[in-house]
């Protein structure tokens, strides 16, 4: 069996995993440290041994994570089942031990969320806030911070570092760079244009950023607690509103409302089909009903499965 034996050639083939992950399939500076992290774990534990372990070697090495949350055995795991799959392919194995490696299947929680009434008590909020006479400039940026982040799912860090210019009053969309630098396309409502528009135009002309802060733009942390303080305001518990709870909200209420899971991965620019479908905790009433509605046979009288 073809294996990798020194040291050099352990460390020197995780590099080569890790150009590789980076080249080809786009990972985040994150994903690749994280991987860089697991594997160097590894090659110290089985002593500079992990590319040519055997499933032997790697049973022990599961055995020891024993201890460890299922999520980060399972981010192990496939950190490790990856780098396997690419010495095969590579042909510096002529196995891939992979297998041996313990699949817990971490238990993903469902998301938190926010029902129709809770957002509409936060519209009402932002309403009152603007009525008031004059209006306060950073209630004009607190609509447009919810119509964008409720109305297009964007994630914290993509809304604070939209450009002043980020959001065209005559195209409904936005270009984002999100995570591992994937550019998607984001579809901007017209509530949320127009607020960002009457927003614009009290942010200093020079400003280089759409919700400028500081030096800066606007920070995530405060951020977050302009959320909770309208939280507060709305009757709702702090703790249940944030940036990634509108998002949250955004994908959950598409969905009930209709929308194609794939055309919703896109929207929220996962890499993964499978990171959307935590959005599918929909009660199975109206699915029930969904598919009574929408099935072709519905339309066929007298029709058998």
């Amino acid at each position: 069996m073809k294996r990798a034996s020194t040291e050099a050639d352990d460390l020197s083939l995780i590099d080569r995993f890790l150009e590789m992950m980076a080249a080809q399939t786009g990972a985040a500076a994150n994903s690749i440290a994280a991987y860089r992290s697991d594997l160097r774990l590894a090659s110290d534990f089985l002593g500079r041994g992990l590319a040519s372990a055997s499933t032997e070697d790697l049973a022990r090495l599961g055995d020891s994570w024993s201890a460890l949350a299922r999520s980060s055995v399972a981010r192990k795991g496939a950190a490790l089942r990856r780098f396997y799959a690419f010495l095969a392919e590579e042909g510096h194995r002529d196995d891939d031990p992979g297998n041996a490696l313990p699949r817990p299947g971490a238990v993903r929680a469902l998301p938190k969320t926010l029902d129709h009434a809770d957002i509409d008590r936060l519209f009402a909020s932002i309403a009152a806030r603007i009525d008031r006479n004059p209006p306060d400039p950073r209630d004009l940026r607190l609509a447009a911070i919810v119509e964008l982040l409720y109305g297009s799912g964007l994630r914290a860090s993509e809304l604070v570092s939209i450009p002043r210019n980020g959001v065209s009053p005559d195209r409904p969309f936005l270009i984002l760079r999100g995570k591992g630098g994937r550019e998607r396309l984001v579809p901007i409502s017209d509530r949320a244009r127009a607020a960002v528009a009457v927003w614009r135009a009290v942010v200093p002309p020079e400003a280089q950023w759409l919700f400028p802060g500081g030096k800066k733009h606007l920070s995530r942390i405060r951020l977050y607690q302009l959320l909770k303080e309208l939280a507060i305001e709305s009757g709702i518990p702090p703790d249940r509103v944030s940036p990634h709870v509108l998002r949250h909200a955004f994908a959950t209420h598409l969905l009930e409302g209709g929308a194609d899971l794939r055309a919703l991965q896109l929207m929220l620019g996962h890499a993964d089909i499978a990171t959307t479908e935590i959005y599918t905790h929909v009660d199975s009433a109206r699915l029930v009903a969904l598919v009574n509605a929408r099935h072709p046979l519905v339309d066929l009288p007298g029709r058998r499965a």
